[in-house]
């Protein structure tokens, strides 16, 4: 009887990246900064919160920081999932984690626990951004929350959705 050899996962989905500290947090990170002081920005912006520029800075940094926690909590799920493929389980789990790790738009349930994974995310963003904002006593409670929501929809992570199958072929 012949023993089978299986090499799981060399090539890994871009959104592990966020896991591996590597020169390429130096794009990422004020990439990230430079994209949540814009949205946050704006946000404040139409929501008519005086000196809004000044506001977006003092709160931006705090704000980078919540969003790649918030980053970390949805890619933490997904790797959770992945990490529990053992190759014992049913073809139907596999494949899930094959949508997953390759191109969530390949397996339907794939897709459907990554957007998972990004909502989850986007939660945290708010909720976080909504503390965050909070602290500003300038600011009301329905510019704090407007904020926050957006800052949840334009800073979600949606490069989960990725296709690493893109990179790799």
């Amino acid at each position: 009887m012949r023993k089978e050899i299986r090499l799981y996962n060399i090539l890994f989905p871009l959104w592990m990246l966020i896991w591996i500290p590597s020169w390429l947090w130096l794009f990422l990170i004020p990439g990230n900064y430079a994209v949540d002081t814009l949205v946050t920005s704006l946000a404040m912006k139409h929501e008519g919160v005086a000196e809004y520029k000044k506001k977006a800075f003092q709160h931006s940094w705090k704000i980078c920081i919540a969003g790649f926690l918030s980053d970390f909590v949805g890619a933490g799920l997904l790797l959770a999932i992945c990490l529990a493929d053992d190759g014992a389980r049913p073809a139907f789990f596999r494949e899930l984690v094959r949508g997953i790790t390759w191109s969530p738009f390949s397996f339907f349930p794939s897709f459907l626990v990554t957007v998972l994974a990004i909502l989850i995310s986007a939660l945290c963003i708010y909720f976080l951004d909504r503390w965050i904002l909070s602290m500003d006593s300038t600011l009301t409670k329905e510019q704090v929350k407007r904020t926050a929501f957006w800052l949840a929809v334009f800073t979600a992570p949606y490069l989960f959705l990725f296709p690493s199958a893109l990179l790799y072929r």
